[in-house]
Order: C-alpha cells, then sequence, then structure tokens
C-alpha cells in the first residue's frame, strides 16, 4: 500500500505565501473534497489549530504537527526529530520531508506521479527560486509576472488567496491566471507601493555590522528581504525587519505580534548565507524559526537579556536586535 493509498483527507493546512499557495493547490487537486486553511508558522506552533488538526488533516509548508495525518515541507526547523518521527508514523501518522527549494515542490514530487500537474511544470521552478532565496537581482528587478503575482499574496486577504487556489487547483494555465483582471490589478498596486517602500526602508533603515535593520512596526508596511537587501546592496550581508503590532495577536492576520524577519542577503550570498539565521530566531521565541536563510519570530519582553514575564512594549526592539547583534557578531 502506497503513501496515498494510506491516507484519507478532508483538511488541508497551508502557509499563505506563494509556496504554501501551490502546495495546498497541488494536494486539493487530488483531494477534491477537502477543506483549505491558509495559516502562518506561529499559529501552528502557538496552538491555535490544535483544535481541527488530526489524522485526516495534511499540514504543508508549515510546522510539524503530531496530529496531522500527513506532514510535507522542507524547512530545516520544521523537520521532526528522530523520536517525535518514529512515533508519528508508528501510530499512523505520514510523512514527506525533503531537504528541497520549496514545499510546493514535495507535493509536486509526490503527486506528480498520479495526477495531471502539467500546468505547473514551467511554474514551478520559479517557487522554488523564490522560496529558497535562489532569484537573481536582475530577476528580481524585472517584469516577470510569477515574481509581481508572489508579492500580492497574503493572508490579510483570504478571498483572493481562495480564488488563486481555486484556479490552480482546476489546472488552469498559469498564463490564463496572470491575466485575469484582479491579478493584474493587484500586481498594479503592488508595482506603485514597491517605490514607496523603498523609500520607507531607506528611511527607517540603517546597517549595523553589516546587517540591514529596518523597522517597520505599527506602521502597516510589510516586505521581505529581498526589497530591503536589493536596496541597500553589497553594503549587508542579511537583514532584520521588524514588523506588526505591540497589540497584536497571533492569529489576527490583519494585526500581527511585534515580529522580526531575518533574511540572507541571497544575491550576494548562495546557497544558506553566511550564518545560519535560525540561531536569531529561536533565541527567544519558541515559535520562530525557518529557513536558516530566511526565518522569524516575535519580538520578546527581554530584561537584561533575558525573557521577562511581562507584555512586549516598543522598548523590547532595541533590547531585542541588541541581543541578536550579539549573536550575528559570532558568525565568523
Amino acid at each position: 500500500m502506497t503513501l496515498l493509498d494510506r491516507v484519507k483527507i478532508n483538511k488541508i493546512v497551508a502557509d499563505g505565501d506563494l509556496d504554501g499557495l501551490i502546495a495546498a493547490s497541488i494536494l486539493s487537486t487530488y483531494y477534491t473534497e477537502a477543506q483549505v486553511i491558509f495559516s502562518h508558522a506561529a499559529e501552528i506552533r502557538n496552538g491555535n489549530l490544535d483544535d481541527i488538526i488530526d489524522r485526516n488533516t495534511a499540514i504543508c509548508d508549515l510546522p510539524f504537527h503530531s496530529k496531522c495525518g500527513l506532514y510535507l515541507d522542507h524547512h530545516a526547523t520544521n523537520k521532526p526529530s528522530k523520536l517525535e518521527l518514529e512515533y508519528f508514523l508508528s501510530s499512523g501518522g505520514n510523512y514527506q520531508w525533503y531537504d528541497v527549494d520549496s514545499a510546493a515542490r514535495v507535493a509536486y514530487d509526490l503527486y506528480s506521479k498520479v495526477i495531471d500537474l502539467s500546468s505547473l511544470h514551467e511554474f514551478m521552478e520559479m517557487v522554488d527560486k523564490l522560496d529558497s532565496g535562489r532569484i537573481s537581482l536582475s530577476e528580481f528587478n524585472s517584469d516577470n509576472p510569477i515574481i509581481w503575482l508572489s508579492k500580492t499574496i497574503n493572508l490579510d486577504d483570504s478571498d483572493y488567496l481562495n480564488l488563486l487556489l481555486k484556479w490552480f487547483s482546476s489546472g488552469r494555465k498559469v498564463d490564463e491566471i496572470l491575466d485575469e483582471k484582479i491579478v493584474i490589478s493587484k500586481m498594479e498596486l503592488e508595482k506603485e507601493k514597491h517605490f514607496l517602500l523603498k523609500k520607507v526602508i531607506e528611511d527607517n533603515g540603517e546597517i549595523i555590522d553589516r546587517i540591514a535593520i529596518v523597522k517597520l512596526h505599527n506602521s502597516g508596511f510589510k516586505t521581505n528581504g529581498y526589497l530591503v537587501t536589493s536596496t541597500f546592496g553589497d553594503s549587508c550581508d542579511a537583514c532584520i525587519i521588524i514588523h506588526g503590532y505591540v497589540d497584536g495577536k497571533i492569529g489576527n492576520h490583519g494585526r500581527h505580534p511585534l515580529s522580526a524577519s531575518f533574511y540572507c542577503n541571497s544575491f550576494l550570498h548562495g546557497n544558506n548565507g553566511l550564518f545560519n539565521l535560525t540561531k536569531m530566531a529561536q533565541a527567544f521565541d519558541k515559535n520562530g524559526g525557518g529557513h536558516h536563510n530566511a526565518c522569524g519570530c516575535r519580538v520578546m519582553p527581554l530584561d537584561d537579556g533575558q525573557l521577562s514575564n511581562r507584555l512586549v512594549t516598543t522598548d523590547d526592539i532595541d533590547k531585542n536586535i541588541e541581543e541578536w547583534l550579539k549573536i550575528w557578531s559570532k558568525r565568523n
């Protein structure tokens, strides 16, 4: 009996980015009646979805959960321990974790053997590149519609996410999806925001010890490492982006907690960059993690460099940055 014969799925839980969307679309193509729920890594680790995850649930591009029935991923920090995996498999769980460029690739390699995923074949290369940090500076600065599509996807807009899910899982050609009016409109909006956001990054960023630090908290602005590192260029080897809200909550997609994202400057450094950035993401936040070259965590309440049992404040931003810079300074 194969893995797909063993698994009966009625729920799919996936990350709300391009990688998670495509992974969920592939699973949805196979499990046509399954409900798809887009989530975030911190929500899984925080237990927000514990009540709905069971052996009929597939999880992709998110942290491991021992109660699910099928787990697909590629993140280094999400890989279960040997003991966790032994228990999971012995109690009915099914598992596909590969050290590849995207969770969508894990799903594609598994399900393309039994269903027609030819509509995604050429598209998969850019999904892999975007999620692994392998796009070039010229590609990032180009008018490549897939790159712009990726910028339109976020958890704040569930209706749009589910519309894209419907189109991708139905086997529509990618070019047709990119020509949809709503997609074109959202991509044009992202292009308009691009230059404004670049100026915001310049005005709110600084470089310390070759790491760019950009503070966007309480502003409503969000960005990723590609735009920050392309803005600061060769002067930085990585970046820290502060975003979210002091009063934000895990699970509130429109007002998420005060957080930090860490990215290597992939335009300068290939593979995993100069340093395993998860050492910073997991220094204080048990929900932190991701790739070695792209990860994130919450800003935590710190006093004298130690976790404190109180609510986080804006003063904690600099306290966290101070400790992260100490960790970063040991990269050599």
